[in-house]
């Protein structure tokens, strides 16, 4: 008997447990199906939890900004150098001052100029204790790059800083493919022997997409070009 009495208190105590649940219960399916109204008589409506959007920046290309291939550059080579990750610059093009007209006092307005001599290649400047030197270059051709895009000047300049232990290459854009490649310059140089030789005045997109380093848009920077330069150092330095 002094077992059934716990046994029997504690029965009644689960039965009564459980008609709370149910009561509870109860009101919980009455009140979902309540309508409730604001102050004016309108119906309140809960709001729909539709499925989240996808990121905005999903399908987006960071590089259609209506920007040239050198303001793209200049944009990443600031990045680089705010984030002391590299020192690379645009190289200033040498201008002859010839006429200069003062319509006032506080203005000057150049009328004639000319530059000095031939510029070498676009962009300069250091990276992991490397002097990097290379030429940027767009064209709106689907199946090729014109290697009159290069002149024999430029073409030297590299050259010499190959010769001196520097890195030297070009960034290439296919402006209606909106594709962008690094390409290195002795491989460049190949092609630039071959024509002067009578060959080929232009350099097939399959050969670039075999031979060179295909760079996509990001964020920051805007193009990435160092990573392909990473690699290019790596080989250098695994070879040797």
């Amino acid at each position: 008997m002094r077992v059934a009495r716990p046994l029997n208190a504690a029965l009644r105590l689960i039965g009564f447990t459980l008609s709370l649940i149910m009561v509870k219960y109860y009101i919980i399916r009455r009140l979902i199906n309540v309508t409730i109204r604001y102050p004016n008589g309108k119906v309140y409506r809960q709001p729909s939890h539709s499925k989240s959007k996808p990121s905005k920046f999903a399908n987006t290309n960071f590089g259609d900004r209506g920007m040239s291939l050198e303001e793209e550059i200049n944009d990443s080579n600031t990045y680089y150098l705010e984030h002391e990750i590299a020192v690379i610059h645009k190289k200033p093009t040498p201008i002859q001052i010839v006429k200069v007209d003062y319509p006032n006092r506080s203005a000057a307005v150049i009328k004639e100029a000319y530059f000095k001599h031939a510029s070498t290649t676009d962009y300069n400047g250091v990276y992991r204790g490397k002097y990097l030197d290379f030429e940027a270059k767009e064209t709106k051709s689907k199946t090729a790059f014109p290697l009159k895009n290069f002149h024999e000047h430029q073409i030297e300049h590299m050259r010499q800083c190959l010769h001196q232990g520097g890195i030297c290459f070009v960034i290439i854009r296919f402006a209606s493919l909106d594709r962008l490649f690094l390409l290195k310059a002795t491989d460049l140089f190949t092609y630039w022997d071959h024509q002067q030789d009578g060959g080929r005045k232009s350099i097939p997109l399959t050969d670039i997409e075999q031979q060179a380093a295909e760079l996509k848009y990001h964020i920051n920077p805007l193009i990435p070009y160092l990573d392909a330069i990473d690699n290019i150092i790596d080989e250098d330095s695994s070879s040797h």
